[in-house]
This record gives C-alpha cells, structure tokens and sequence, in this order.
C-alpha cells in the first residue's frame, strides 16, 4: 500500500487521542494490512480503513473484524502458553530489536511529519535540501 493512496493521520483523530496515537495507528494498520502470516479478514480490515473506504469506528464494530482479531488473540495466547522459557527468552531479546528498528522507523517518520515546510516564491513546495 503506497502512502499516498493512504489515509492521513487526523482522519484517525476520530479514534486516536492525539496525533503520536494516530501516526502509531496508521503505522499499525500498515503492518497488519502487509502481513502474509494475518488471516485474509486482518488484512482486508486494515486495507481498508488505510485506503479510507471504511470509517475505523465502523471497522471496530463490524463482527467478521471483531471475530478476526479476537481469534488471532487466541492464537498468540496459546503460542505464548506453549512456550518454553528458553523460546520466550529469544522471543523476548528478537521483539526487543524489532521494537528498536520500529522505534527509529517512527522517530524518522515523526520528523519528516513535523518538518517545518517551506514554500517557493512560485507558490508551490520548495522540496528538501538539495531537492527539486
């Protein structure tokens, strides 16, 4: 999914508390929406809500999405229980890199969406240094 056909993130306000809580949900839907190990209703629910054709209220309510993410809780549950503590130690030390590459992967995003923008005399955008 290509982020200009993607919703921005105030059209999550409606959901979100502020703006850091809608970037991190619209990062969220992208990740479940490009995920090949979701079941086919995950990703269609959040295909959906990024490409704006269904309202995220009315995707929270809608009970084949409820029943997906409900079932694929229950999955990663009893994943969980199954765990020895040898595999939830690695689980553990993998989730921490991933979570510092997501973390950087969204300061980097923060401080493209808060870079200040800078028009040209011309009336349109003057692109990033260096850039035309």
């Amino acid at each position: 999914m290509t982020a200009d056909r993607e919703i921005q993130d105030e059209v999550l306000m409606g959901i979100a508390q502020d703006s850091e809580q809608a970037l991190r949900l619209r990062r969220s839907l992208r990740t479940i929406a490009d995920a090949s190990s979701l079941g086919p209703d995950l990703r269609e629910m959040a295909r959906a809500v990024l490409s704006g054709s269904v309202d995220i209220k009315d995707a929270f309510q809608d009970p084949r999405y409820t029943e997906a993410v409900f079932q694929r809780m229950h999955e990663i549950r009893r994943a969980a229980d199954d765990q020895t503590h040898v595999e939830h130690q690695q689980a553990k030390a993998q989730f921490g890199e991933w979570d510092a590459r997501q973390q950087a992967d969204l300061d980097r995003e923060r401080a493209e969406r808060d870079a200040p923008v800078h028009t040209s005399g011309r009336g349109g955008r003057a692109g990033r240094a260096g850039q035309r």
